[in-house]
């Protein structure tokens, strides 16, 4: 489990990493790419890339008050005319961090253009450390190409799992094996969004745990794997994310994926249906296991 610290005083980034090891993080990442207004506002995030000497008094901050391995993240700089990730970089190393995340773009780009995969190459280079590469990586042509260019040792995923939260695992099959990326197929899919609903429904209770879920919701819709109708898409993404009771959402998903689903998955999506109306929702089994394939 890794916990991600966001601050801009080492006193409560030191706090933050000691309240995150008495809570059971394995790892503690230091947040210094997040490219958000509110964020950077307050002198957070990528903000950090315009001090480094600050950057670099939280970094040692968080390393001295934990024995959890401290990671760190972040971009290739603030903006096109300040680069400086490989001297964050090496700053970080000498401080004890023990792996690094570039994100391949400046913070001024936001989510804009693409990611510059070939430019973390020089933060590979300016350390001795594990270096991640981060980026517009959403499938394994995509994660091999950004290996390839960076020379790094391992991809993260960001946004490329919205509504996809199997898609590390694929990835890795994938690049393990040298073939491509499998989906589930639409069947599959909606025993996941059931189970991802029904578990945080379990953690946050019914009003809350709805709340939180319609994010994923929308993502969930957006990615499903039916013919491209934008207009559709939007009109149910819009309809579930205005439903209010936790039982009609789940009930609306069922209907939703039987509807637009293939033939040949109706048959266990029908079933899945008759599951979910006898299946009580503080006791359910795992779905994948209660319908068979």
């Amino acid at each position: 489990m890794v916990v991600q610290l966001a601050g801009r005083e080492a006193q409560w980034i030191a706090k933050g990493a000691v309240i995150a090891q008495a809570s059971g993080a394995q790892i503690i990442d230091l947040n210094m790419g997040c490219p958000a207004r509110e964020v950077t506002g307050g002198l957070c995030g990528s903000a950090l890339m315009r001090d480094l000497d600050q950057a670099e008094r939280l970094i040692d901050a968080a390393v001295n008050a934990t024995i959890r391995p401290v990671t760190l993240k972040m971009r290739l700089g603030w903006d096109d005319a300040s680069r400086n990730a490989p001297e964050l970089a090496a700053r970080a190393e000498r401080a004890g961090v023990k792996a690094i995340t570039v994100h391949g773009r400046t913070r001024q780009q936001f989510f804009k253009g693409t990611s510059d995969w070939r430019a973390v190459a020089a933060v590979k280079t300016a350390t001795r450390l594990p270096v991640i590469v981060n980026g517009d990586i959403a499938d394994a042509a995509s994660a091999r190409e950004a290996l390839r260019q960076s020379g790094a040792d391992a991809v993260m995923i960001g946004r490329g799992a919205y509504g996809r939260p199997w898609i590390a695992s694929a990835i890795e099959k994938a690049l393990r094996s040298g073939g491509a990326v499998r989906e589930p197929d639409p069947a599959q899919r909606l025993c996941i969004v059931l189970d991802h609903f029904a578990d945080s429904l379990r953690f946050y209770g019914d009003r809350l745990g709805l709340k939180i879920f319609r994010k994923h919701l929308g993502w969930y819709v957006e990615n499903a794997p039916w013919p491209e109708d934008a207009a559709a898409r939007r009109g149910a993404k819009s309809f579930l994310c205005r439903l209010a009771d936790a039982r009609e959402v789940e009930a609306a998903l069922i209907r939703l994926w039987a509807k637009e689903g293939s033939q040949h998955d109706q048959g266990r999506i029908d079933r899945l249906g008759a599951f979910q109306r006898l299946a009580d929702d503080r006791g359910r089994p795992q779905l994948d296991q209660a319908v068979p394939a």
